[in-house]
Order: structure tokens, then sequence, then C-alpha cells
């Protein structure tokens, strides 16, 4: 486990996608880092009922990032517990991936409407609790597919550079008037989670052998990314996208 610090003291945090993999690791991280609450968000909350009992300030919450009547549940919720939010980390998402002459209409509408559309309707309704007091930080999780391309996922590819191009302009917009609302995205390459431990050996072989670092990136390695553009100490930097990539796109 990694040594607490102060990173997020009395910080109010939000995560979606939060139960298990990159939201889990993301979730632990700012809690560890101080946070005076995380709202650990999924649409499935059982995979994080056991570790989050180590955390006395994680509070789970289920949410369906594409339902309007649950953001505005969770809205006022936090806004009658903290009165603010410091923090938004919007990790949810899917893939449903397929080459291009094989992908169902469905298939693309799915994906466009919780990796892109989930994300702008989460930045909407938390976007009140950072104007509050005109400051906070919105980390969103894009990927390299979303900046290089890869075969078989233009529906994802797409969702996760409308990312970027969202990100970009939140980045002008919510620093009008003064505010410093700070909006970054981090895009991962090939991180060891659950996804990727269920890819036979011969394939995740060929995956390292891309890779100048020679391995996989842990979910600990997003989390400390996010965990940086969160926190003060990233204070000077909005509209960026950080590659979390082992040097796999240069």
């Amino acid at each position: 486990m990694n040594q607490p610090n102060d990173d997020m003291n009395g910080k109010i945090c939000v995560v979606t996608g939060a139960a298990r993999g990159l939201g889990r690791a993301i979730s632990e991280t700012l809690a560890r880092a101080g946070a005076a609450r995380v709202y650990a968000c999924d649409i499935n909350l059982t995979p994080a009922l056991g570790w989050m009992e180590g955390y006395p300030n994680v509070t789970g919450a289920t949410l369906d990032v594409c339902d309007p009547a649950a953001l505005s549940e969770l809205s006022g919720r936090i806004l009658a517990e903290h009165g603010r939010v410091d923090v938004l980390v919007n990790n949810a998402g899917i893939t449903r991936d397929a080459l291009l002459d094989k992908m169902t209409e469905s298939d693309w509408d799915l994906v466009l409407n919780v990796n892109l559309k989930g994300i702008f309707m989460m930045t909407q309704a938390m976007l009140p609790l950072m104007k509050v007091q005109m400051k906070g930080s919105i980390v969103s999780i894009s990927s390299i597919v979303g900046t290089d391309g890869n075969i078989g996922q233009s529906n994802y590819g797409a969702s996760k550079g409308g990312v970027i191009a969202m990100t970009k302009g939140w980045a002008k917009e919510l620093a009008r008037g003064g505010a410093q609302i700070r909006a970054n995205c981090i895009a991962p390459g090939f991180i060891n989670t659950e996804m990727t431990q269920a890819v036979p050996e011969k394939v995740l072989d060929k995956m390292r052998s891309r890779i100048p670092l020679g391995e996989l990136g842990e979910p600990r390695d997003i989390a400390e990314g996010v965990l940086f553009l969160a926190s003060e100490r990233s204070g000077y930097i909005t509209g960026q996208v950080l590659k979390i990539d082992g040097g796999l796109v240069l």
C-alpha cells in the first residue's frame, strides 16, 4: 500500500466507475491522500463492498451516469452533506469492440452514451457544486485509443477522443470570470486490470513488446496521475492530456 499523504487534505471528491479496476485504485489513492470524503460511484457497487470497509472517508453511491434523476439525487445529497465538490474524476466507461463492418448501431450508441454523454452529464451535474467556491479540478479518463486510434474500436476511440475535445473546451470555459476550475485528461495505455488479466499470455507478451518500459501499467500508475492533476501540485495545468502508457505512444 502506498504511504498516505495530505495532497487531498479536506477535499470532497467524486469518482465514477469506482467499484473496481482503475476506479477503485483512484478512490483508494484519493482517500489515502487525506480527502475528507470520496464518493465512490458505480452502477454496481457489489465489487466495492469489501475494499470500502477499510476507508471510513469513502462513501459508496449507486449511480448510472446517464440517468438524470440519479445525477440530480447525488448532487443534492452532496450539497446537503458538504456543500461543494472539489474534485471530479470521470472514470466510468465501457467497451463494445468490433471491426467497422461488423459494428452494430447499438454497439456504437451504447459506448458513446456511457463514455461521452455520461461524462458530459456527470460534469454538468457536479459543476454547480464547484462553482460554489469558483474552484475545482475535473479529471477525465480518456485513452491512447482516443489520441491515436486502434483497430476494432471505432466507437471507443470516438468516445475517448470526444472526451479530450470536451475537456479542452471546458478548460477555456470554466476559467472565465476569475474561476480556478481546471479540466484535464489522462490517457492510459495497456493497464493490468481485470480486463487484461483475461487476455491470453501470448497476446500480453505481444502487448509488452510494444511498450518501451517493457511491462503493462498498474492501476496505481493511473491513480497517481489522477492525484497529481486533482491536487494543488498541478494548479497551473488545465486543458492537457497526460499519457500514462510506458512510452507506447511517442
